[in-house]
């Protein structure tokens, strides 16, 4: 709900673990960062449409339109405040994400001796003192590769460029980095290009199908699983889902009904997906 010229994707495909190279600084370069890019139009209309921001800006207006005399523009003011309210509650928040992770009900990693590697979608970064760092969310996902990969043994291919424009270095050169220094283990592909779930599936399947494997493990947030698995088969990739902390749905206790700022967020990320996925099956049926 995640941040210089690059190689050739063969050149990134090869067939060991190679080295990876440290996170330069900003003014650097290197063949796992970015250039920095424009915000895209996409990223402008998230923020506009969606909530917080978008509620809140319609607040503003109708809240405008009824200082100007329109009395049912203060209803829809108040409704709008009261949306914004709710979604920042553990129910609302618990209920976009129950109605996400619905969609892939076998999500647990079942085994697929068919499966030639396994695929970790990148999320976040953070920023410290020592530089980029991976952020919950991904590191979240590489602690259930990692557990897959010490189980079924196979090569992880780890996939995500910058994730903010300004940004130059790659989620996944930051995700190679930490798979080998917190975790033990090699990385065998580092995909550093995509720029949204569409493009990691695609970006990816270019990787394996060059290393002549047609079917991987898929590892995401089981909220995020639903637009991951669409972007595969729209990529004509075959994949099975391995979806990460799947969350109990809202039981409806008292604590349930007090707004938290961090169900705002979170319900932010699930509204988003469900936005996403109308888009991409929109885009490409």
């Amino acid at each position: 709900m995640t941040f210089a010229v690059l190689p050739d994707l063969q050149q990134l495909a090869t067939p060991m673990a190679q080295p990876v190279p440290p996170c330069h600084p900003a003014g650097e370069r290197s063949a796992f960062q970015r250039a920095a890019r424009p915000v895209s139009t996409q990223a402008i209309l998230t923020a506009l449409l969606l909530p917080p921001l978008g509620l809140a800006l319609a607040a503003i207006v109708l809240a405008l339109m009824a200082w100007r005399g329109q009395r049912m523009a203060g209803l829809f003011a108040a409704i709008a405040l009261a949306a914004q309210i709710g979604l920042a509650t553990p129910l609302a928040s618990g209920w976009l994400r129950a109605s996400l992770e619905r969609l892939v009900p076998d999500a647990d990693g079942p085994d697929d001796t068919a499966a030639g590697a396994i695929i970790v979608l990148g999320a976040d970064l953070v920023r410290t003192a020592t530089g980029p760092d991976v952020g919950p969310l991904t590191l979240e996902r590489m602690r259930a590769a990692a557990a897959l990969h010490r189980r079924t043994g196979l090569p992880l291919l780890v996939t995500g460029g910058a994730v903010a424009s300004g940004e130059q270095v790659a989620v996944a050169a930051v995700m190679a980095r930490s798979f080998a220094a917190d975790f033990g283990l090699p990385v065998r592909w580092i995909e550093p290009r995509a720029r949204n779930t569409r493009e990691n599936a695609r970006l990816s399947a270019a990787l394996l199908r060059q290393a002549e494997i047609g079917r991987a493990y898929a590892v995401t947030h089981a909220w995020h699983l639903p637009r991951a698995l669409l972007s595969f088969r729209q990529a004509g990739f075959a994949v099975s889902p391995v979806g990460v902390r799947r969350a109990l749905a809202p039981d409806g206790r008292a604590s349930d009904f007090i707004p938290r700022p961090d169900h705002l967020a979170r319900s932010w990320f699930y509204l988003r997906e469900w936005a996403g996925l109308a888009l991409y099956a929109w885009r490409g049926g």
